[in-house]
């Protein structure tokens, strides 16, 4: 299988370099900065804007989850392929959704459902029966126990950690190294040990 690859930056390096371990060939890079065009990343050409893509294996290699949203919504024609790192460690009865990539080291534990275009990132942990929702961007080294609920857009910062059972509303944002130990409300924004929100994202 060959994959076109949409954005061109770190997120896109880390995509490629995970799909090629992973034995998918890159076919193309799309992005719609114009300066882009006809550069290389990774020895991958630059061929255009992501409209210009006609359909195919693809992925989104943004980390900006309305990005993610918008491009997907948008581009309907394309077959949404997941990415693994093979040294990830994903029980055989998690469920990933198309788009989704899953970077180096990660951990989903057993009856975890991972939403599509979701990113979870380099040695995340995810325990049992966790959700997470669409589109949503676990950072490196995120801890979330046992039975967690993340919502749609969400994104959760290097190093957070989260007790077992907390619901997480949509695109809230935890700070980096946050420490979540009651649910957080849609649109939130939470820092600290333990988080507390500091205020709300601007779509509230």
């Amino acid at each position: 299988m060959s994959l076109n690859v949409f954005g061109v930056g770190g997120h896109s390096k880390v995509v490629i370099n995970a799909a090629n371990l992973a034995g998918i060939a890159i076919a193309n890079l799309f992005d719609d900065n114009p300066m882009t065009h006809n550069t290389e990343l990774c020895g991958i050409k630059v061929v255009g804007s992501i409209v210009d893509s006609i359909g195919g294996n693809a992925i989104i290699a943004i980390g900006d989850n309305k990005i993610r949203r918008k491009i997907s919504s948008i581009f309907t024609q394309q077959n949404w392929q997941t990415v693994i790192h093979p040294s990830a460690i994903i029980s055989t009865d998690v469920l990933i959704g198309e788009g989704s990539v899953i970077m180096a080291g990660a951990i989903i534990q057993s009856d975890s459902r991972i939403g599509k275009h979701a990113i979870i990132n380099t040695g995340a942990s995810i325990d049992h029966d966790c959700i997470i929702d669409d589109y949503v961007h676990i950072s490196p080294n995120v801890t979330l126990s046992g039975d967690i609920h993340v919502g749609e857009g969400t994104h959760i910062g290097v190093g957070a950690c989260i007790i077992p059972g907390v619901k997480i509303g949509k695109w809230a944002t935890i700070g980096a190294g946050s420490v979540i130990i009651r649910d957080v409300p849609d649109y939130a924004v939470i820092v600290g040990n333990p988080g507390k929100v500091m205020k709300y994202n601007y779509e509230k």
